[in-house]
């Protein structure tokens, strides 16, 4: 079976989805993008009950974490405030579900006058702008915590396409001219997991090819969307964090 350009056996092979015509297409308008989200399957039409499994999976299972990871939360909060002058959270407005823009939460891991609010400029290895602390919790992911909060506000969902900021750059190209089905991702909340990092398609997106796998991975799960693949995305993600984050 092949969806979205991707086969399955390619999924698990790390393949890449090169679309022919994508250096051709012009940025789409305002009007196109909404446009582009609209003709996506919407899961929670066609799926009504399993769209309701998930809503109550996220806020039984973010409810919950935030109650037993308080006392962690607090003291991360605390190191941040000590490690580098600033606010221990900040937020960053991206895109949400119909390409509607969602204030998202992430710890702060860099110093606050070297940080990027629109989180266009993309991080890189061995980055300058990051703190001491921000390494820390970047590389365990620790920083993408708070978001928990967005998943219980129902912006964001526990599974789902990672939450991209308006503007994001692949390879110094807009995603919008290197992938022409891009805005498809958006006909879903956005997640704070996915196929794409279970797979361990993560870090700066300075490839152009890495960078349309990780989209082709995004519209295989919305065209395949079911809870139980929900659920082994969660499991396979725990299990790709206790062998070692890739981040930085």
């Amino acid at each position: 079976m092949r969806v979205t350009g991707l086969s399955v056996s390619d999924l698990h092979n790390n393949a890449v989805y090169i679309p022919s015509s994508s250096r051709e297409l012009p940025l789409p308008k305002p009007v196109e993008i909404r446009a582009v989200a609209a003709t996506a399957m919407p899961v929670d039409r066609h799926f009504p009950v399993q769209a309701i499994m998930k809503r109550m999976i996220d806020i039984g299972v973010s409810l919950t974490a935030l109650i037993v990871l308080s006392p962690v939360l607090l003291l991360v909060a605390l190191l941040i405030r000590l490690d580098s002058a600033g606010p221990a959270l900040f937020t960053q407005v991206r895109w949400g579900k119909d390409c509607g823009k969602i204030r998202v939460y992430k710890f702060r891991s860099m110093r606050t006058d070297l940080g990027d609010a629109t989180g266009v400029a993309q991080t890189v290895q061995n980055d300058p702008r990051i703190t001491r602390i921000g390494a820390i919790i970047r590389k365990t992911n620790i920083d993408e915590l708070p978001q928990l909060l967005n998943v219980l506000k129902g912006d964001m969902s526990l599974v789902g396409p990672r939450c991209h900021a308006i503007g994001m750059l692949a390879a110094g190209i807009p995603y919008e001219d290197l992938v022409p089905n891009y805005h498809r991702r958006h006909s879903v909340k956005p997640g704070m997991t996915g196929l794409a990092q279970m797979r361990g398609l993560r870090g700066p997106t300075d490839r152009p090819g890495r960078a349309r796998a990780r989209i082709a991975c995004d519209l295989y799960y919305i065209d395949n969307f079911s809870v139980l693949l929900d659920l082994r995305i969660m499991f396979g993600t725990v299990l790709a964090e206790l062998r070692g984050g890739k981040g930085f």
